[in-house]
Formats: structure tokens, sequence, C-alpha cells
């Protein structure tokens, strides 16, 4: 199944929900999962660095027309040159999403995510109806896999 993860372009928390991404990005790919995100920094670079490691696929839905903007760990890099109205693509293209910290453009994709009847996992990130919050990157890949 393919996942979307959810954050930041720059990890608010600093080292803890980055070490949390990769570790939801390790656990994807080792239960045979593809991590769908933003593509660039953040949140978004330790998930697909945490699927990379784990021998996992990733795809990443830009929001600039240049791929080569994307982070390292990719497999796959799409652009679009939408800006942030790619988010709807985003949240679209998993079966079930998982939001780790974030602002302004996490809480856009958990809305979309919403809308499109996805069930939300969310780590340290918005608290909002529809959003079952869990303590570790376990349980959000569990919530998820038990929920799409």
């Amino acid at each position: 199944m393919r996942v979307s993860v959810i954050g930041g372009g720059t990890v608010g928390a600093g080292e803890k929900h980055y070490e949390q991404a990769q570790q939801v990005g390790e656990l994807l790919a080792e239960r045979g999962h593809t991590v769908v995100c933003g593509g660039r920094g953040g949140i978004m670079e330790a998930v697909c660095k945490g699927a990379s490691e784990a021998d996992g696929r990733s795809i990443g839905i830009l929001p600039g027309t240049d791929r080569s903007a994307a982070n390292p760990f990719l497999t796959m890099a799409i652009a679009t040159g939408m800006g942030n109205a790619r988010n709807p693509l985003v949240a679209l293209n998993g079966e079930g999403a998982i939001a780790i910290d974030g602002a302004t453009g996490t809480l856009s994709e958990i809305g979309h995510a919403l809308d499109f009847g996805r069930p939300v996992a969310g780590l340290g990130t918005h608290e909002i109806r529809g959003v079952e919050a869990v303590g570790t990157p376990e349980e959000a890949v569990s919530y998820v896999e038990s929920q799409a």
C-alpha cells in the first residue's frame, strides 16, 4: 500500500521529529509499503531516508518544476509546478496518511486526507477531529495499516 507521510519542510521540534520520521520510513519499507510525500527536506527527507535505508520506495510530489530540487533519498520525483496546490495530490496518492510535526502546509494536507476518507495518524502534529493521536512511529504505522 502507499502511505502519505506529511510534515514540515523544516523540523520544528528538531532532531526528535526527524528521527521519528526516519523510523516511520523504515517501518513502512520493512512492511512493503511505498512512501508518498512532498519530496523536499525536513520530515519529507527523513521519511525518505528511512525508507531508502530499508530498501523501500518513495515518491515525492514536488511543488516546483525542477525534479532535481527533490531530497536525495527519493526513489521517484514528480514535478508539478503547482506550489502548495499540489497538497491534495500528496494526500490523495496514499491509502492512509501519517502526519509528523508541521505547520500550515501539513494542516492543509491533513484536511485533504480527511476529505478523501483516508485514515490519519498524528505524531506530534495538529490535534484535530479525525486525526488519531499516536505516541510512536510503530503506533502510527499500525494505525494506518489497520484502518486503510
